[in-house]
């Protein structure tokens, strides 16, 4: 187990570096000049030099990128150009409504998606298992931020039961802040649902053909016993991968969906960063979603040799 765990924790690192290089050498060579857009066309070429000597633009690619890392490891973000503030308060700040969001639709989705898998598998070839493929077809076909808006023409226009769009904030409670992340997170996990349903049922339907289940139901075990019991463990090695990669998805989709509900959060960011070419902003940002993204799947690793015991044997 610990050479397992050192083998991933490795693999880890290894992807974190590479991402950092390639999100470095990505936003540096993006054509424009951050000082030119920052402080406008009518800044005077003094002005524009003091900006590229304060924000250390004219050094080497190499030598800014090694700085960068150097800062980034011990939690230094840097300055913003826009804000002329440091970077980590302002994604901080963020990070209250999107890793909430995220982390609301990802159990929605593993509820919906486990419950409606199981079920049509247990179905198998009977209406109600056509009925669940018939809907995670129609989920896959959706678009989410499309979805979004159907939601609050429904639940907001409508009904009247929720709002539009807007966060209330954590300082009067998790009641009416989760009350605005309700239709955000339901938009982000219906595509993300309709996916891992159908995983589900096909990793269900392999494991209930292996000799152990037969074997199980021959020692008088009922179907739903046999199941719950033995089934739904073995099938949980490729439902778990999909989830760790669902996770990412639900990240990326949830910067969509923040504009379409208005949410305060890390994708309102990133995509006022982008406008005013923010290059500190949008780095870390994006390294810090792609060590979420990562991390999740590391904790995917560690589950795997939980579950499944044997995995750790293939890795000495």
């Amino acid at each position: 187990m610990p050479f397992f765990l050192i083998k991933r924790f490795a693999t880890l690192l290894a992807t974190l570096w590479a991402t950092s290089v390639i999100v470095f050498l990505v936003l540096e060579i993006l054509p424009g000049d951050p000082a030119l857009l920052v402080l406008g066309i009518d800044a005077s070429d003094e002005q524009l030099a003091a900006f590229r000597e304060q924000y250390g633009l004219t050094r080497p690619v190499l030598e800014r990128y090694a700085d960068w890392l150097a800062h980034l490891l011990t939690g230094d973000f840097g300055i913003s150009y826009a804000y002329k503030s440091p970077v980590w308060p302002l994604i901080a700040d963020r990070l209250t409504l999107t890793y909430p969001l995220a982390i609301l639709a990802m159990l929605l989705t593993v509820v919906l998606a486990l419950g409606l898998g199981i079920y049509a598998a247990a179905r198998h070839n009977r209406p109600g298992d056509l009925v669940v493929m018939g809907i995670s077809q129609l989920g896959i076909s959706i678009p989410n931020f499309w979805f979004g808006l159907l939601l609050i023409l429904l639940f907001a226009v409508n009904l009247g039961w929720l709002s539009a769009g807007g966060f209330a904030g954590w300082a009067d409670g998790p009641g009416p802040a989760l009350l605005g992340l309700i239709l955000p997170s339901l938009s982000l996990a219906t595509v993300q649902a309709a996916i891992l349903a159908r995983i589900t049922r096909s990793s269900v339907l392999e494991v209930l053909g292996e000799d152990f289940v037969r074997t199980a139901r021959a020692k008088g075990l009922g179907r739903r016993a046999v199941l719950w019991r033995h089934v739904l463990r073995n099938a949980l090695i490729p439902v778990i991968t999909v989830i760790g990669l669902q996770f990412g998805n639900l990240l990326a989709g949830a910067i969509v969906v923040e504009q379409v509900f208005s949410l305060p959060g890390l994708g309102r960011l990133i995509f006022q960063a982008i406008s005013n070419r923010d290059i500190e902003v949008v780095k870390a940002a994006v390294v810090l979603l792609a060590f979420t993204v990562v991390l999740v799947n590391f904790v995917v690793d560690v589950l795997y040799a939980v579950i499944d015991p044997r995995l750790k044997m293939h890795d000495v």
